[in-house]
């Protein structure tokens, strides 16, 4: 089964809303995929801004920040790196796709939101492109 992991440096924003996404889309699309999401230098809880969006947008707010670990990353079908310093990862030929282009969203969030939007939608029409 494929598993995509998102990173994101505090695991609190951009990383919760690309997972948070990419479940809805997998379920609306029938395609089976294992979602997970963390950080390289985790916050303590969810941005409550991110948290509240994700509420309204009937989305699972449920995740909590927490570290990226080795089993994650040897785990993972797909890694998608939103800003992390890749040097700090205990990557060992794994391939990562990095989406460094997608804004903070301190920045704006539905600017961010777009963003992702549009290259989470991609990545699972590549996974499955009927």
């Amino acid at each position: 089964m494929t598993k995509i992991l998102f990173l994101c440096p505090h695991n609190a924003a951009k990383s919760v809303l690309a997972a948070a996404y990419a479940k809805k889309l997998a379920q609306e699309r029938g395609l089976e995929l294992v979602v997970d999401t963390a950080g390289t230098e985790p916050d303590e809880e969810v941005s409550p801004v991110v948290a509240e969006f994700l509420k309204q947008q009937s989305m699972d707010v449920s995740t909590r920040p927490r570290k990226v670990t080795r089993a994650d990353i040897v785990s993972a079908t797909q890694i998608i790196s939103m800003g992390c310093e890749l040097e700090e990862l205990p990557l060992q030929g794994e391939t990562v796709e990095r989406w460094d282009d997608v804004p903070s969203v301190r920045q704006g969030l539905r600017t961010s939101w777009q963003q992702i939007q549009k290259k989470v939608d991609a990545l699972l029409t590549k996974l499955k492109p009927d």
